[in-house]
């Protein structure tokens, strides 16, 4: 699959540059950050130029910090190789293998990491499900995933022996970022790389969490014909009022130009509706992993145009977008630099938190970013 390309140096400079200037409360959060010289932070995390102000923060405070990816495909190579030159460890590159990941796993927890900082609960995962006792103290979590994956580790009897900051459903985060930048980003990406508009095509969003709901809403006011599938009878009936065409997967699926899979759950598209799709139907993902279409029933694939893959099933060709990974991650630049620097600034403003001494009274489990860490972040938004 088609990826981006590393950039040149002077290139380079510039978009950071660019991106210096664009993303001041992450700025702001940063100048905030205390010595870190006894602190080993380990990252799995999205590596694309707008998380290097965060990394450089914590680096430029003294912190050792091992980065790797919670997504092959949302790796920026040129990224890797900048932060690497700045001092962290890094065992990530575009295109990892699950073997290449998994030894990032046994790298990151070899390395004896004193916080994490993940996307996704696969250092912190990898430590309760082996029952692994280590130096750390505390961590934090982004992703609805990351904190179901943990929640059905404790519901198997698997404790957690730290205490990991939950700062996905935060209102400034899950209430902004889920809900209104991913669609807004998946279908500015969509629309650049395939040259194609909404209209008068029929879209249908699997899932109406707020990630589905931002999608959606997005894809109708570009002109989509959007109708939802969602197993919870409650969503579907929020979907209802605003005003969406509802129903089951299995009935709507036939009818659309374009699916998107908004669930986070694997395989919620597979083999079984592939083969009643329409001719020229558009796969797109926008779950944070690569599993929720089942990728690996769709051969043999084509790259037609980049990051466009088509598939021969039967008589009919449909299109995979992205390789059914993060849509406007891996094929776009995911998040506006001013809209991700509030994400990104509560992200500094958590590392900061994970590494007082008031976040290790908090006892091993799963707690909420507590509000007197992230609020001040909402207030300087507001103030601009």
């Amino acid at each position: 699959m088609t990826h981006f390309s590393t950039f040149s140096g002077q290139e380079f400079e510039r978009d950071l540059a660019w991106a210096r200037r664009h993303m001041t409360l992450t700025q702001a959060q940063a100048a905030q950050l205390p010595d870190l010289s006894s602190i080993r932070l380990a990252v799995s995390a999205h590596l694309d130029l707008k998380t290097i102000l965060a990394i450089e923060a914590v680096l430029n405070r003294n912190g050792a910090v091992f980065l790797t990816t919670c997504n092959s495909t949302t790796v920026r190579d040129h990224v890797v190789e900048y932060l690497k030159s700045r001092g962290a460890r890094t065992y990530a590159w575009n295109g990892m293998s699950s073997l290449d990941q998994a030894e990032a796993i046994e790298q990151v927890l070899a390395w004896n990491p004193t916080h994490i900082c993940e996307m996704g609960a696969d250092l912190s995962g990898a430590i309760i499900e082996r029952g692994l006792h280590t130096q750390v103290k505390a961590g934090l979590e982004a992703t609805g995933s990351g904190i179901s994956r943990l929640a059905k580790l404790q519901a198997g009897g698997k404790p957690l022996t730290f205490p990991i900051f939950n700062w996905d459903d935060l209102p400034i985060k899950e209430g902004l970022h889920n809900r209104h930048l991913v669609g807004i980003t998946t279908w500015h990406t969509f629309t650049e790389r395939t040259r194609l508009s909404l209209h008068l095509k029929r879209v249908l969003v699997v899932g109406y969490g707020l990630v589905g709901q931002g999608v959606a809403a997005t894809a109708r006011a570009l002109g989509g014909m959007v109708s939802i599938a969602d197993r919870d009878p409650a969503r579907c009936l929020e979907a209802g009022y605003a005003g969406f065409e509802i129903g089951t997967l299995e009935d709507l699926a036939p009818r659309a130009d374009i699916i998107v899979t908004a669930t986070g759950v694997r395989n919620v598209l597979n083999a079984n509706h592939f083969a009643c799709l329409k001719n020229g139907c558009f796969l797109l993902n926008v779950g944070h992993t690569a599993d929720e279409i089942e990728v690996t029933a769709l051969k043999p694939r084509t790259e037609v145009i980049p990051f466009v893959d088509e598939v021969p099933i039967g008589d009919r060709i449909i299109y995979l977008f992205a390789g059914g990974s993060m849509a406007n991650l891996t094929a776009g630049q995911g998040d506006s630099l001013n809209a991700f620097d509030l994400t990104l600034a509560t992200m500094v403003a958590g590392i900061r938190f994970i590494c007082t001494e008031d976040a290790q009274k908090f006892a091993p489990g799963v707690h909420a970013l507590p509000r007197p860490v992230w609020e001040d972040v909402a207030r300087e938004a507001i103030s601009g």
